[in-house]
């Protein structure tokens, strides 16, 4: 039977990986993307965690929400990036400078 801790451990080193993904790869759009998804994941997977072992559906519910905002943060963000790239010809963020002042 797994316990609380190793989902916790599971959603830290889900975390982790996210960090040093985004430390590592300060360049590609997608990327960066991604592991902001797994950050969300590994949120996820603490509230499903604490949902099931205290016995409340608060977390559960929960989930759902950060899914949905996942969801729309992926479409948004694809969107912008389809729309950088045809301007642009490049998803680079250094290269990408449009919103500077």
């Amino acid at each position: 039977m797994l316990t609380a801790i190793d989902y916790l451990i599971v959603s830290a080193l889900l975390f982790g990986i996210s960090i040093v993904g985004i430390m590592i790869n300060r360049k590609n759009i997608i990327v960066l993307l991604m592991c902001i998804e797994l950050m969300l994941l590994a949120v996820n997977t603490n509230f499903i965690a604490f949902a099931r072992f205290f016995d409340h559906t608060a977390g559960e519910i929960f989930v759902f929400f950060v899914m949905t905002v996942a969801a729309a943060e992926a479409a948004i963000g694809l969107a912008i990036l389809v729309t950088l790239f045809r301007n642009r010809k490049t998803i680079d963020v250094t290269e990408i400078n449009l919103l500077k002042g």
